[in-house]
């Protein structure tokens, strides 16, 4: 058990990074923190419309494994005595 409480933990880092990374890629709905770091610049780069529908299908492909391992890793925890 404890061998994929450890595997769970790494996966939820390697989702978290990465979820982080493809929500910061997203184009920028105008003003805020994507115009600061160069978001509207970009904007003709970004134009793509299978682009920016693959992003959306990662992201949320990633966002919905995320979860998942949370769960998984508070079922263990729950489960297990909460003692690992």
């Amino acid at each position: 058990m404890d061998v994929l409480h450890v595997i769970l933990q790494i996966l939820l880092g390697i989702t978290s990074l990465l979820l982080t990374l493809l929500i910061l890629l997203h184009k920028g709905r105008g003003g805020g923190l994507s115009d600061m770091f160069g978001g509207g610049m970009s904007s003709g780069l970004s134009s793509s419309g299978v682009a920016e529908r693959n992003l959306n299908r990662f992201t949320i492909i990633l966002g919905v494994t995320w979860g998942v391992v949370i769960i998984a890793l508070g079922l263990i925890m729950r489960f297990s005595g909460g003692d690992s």
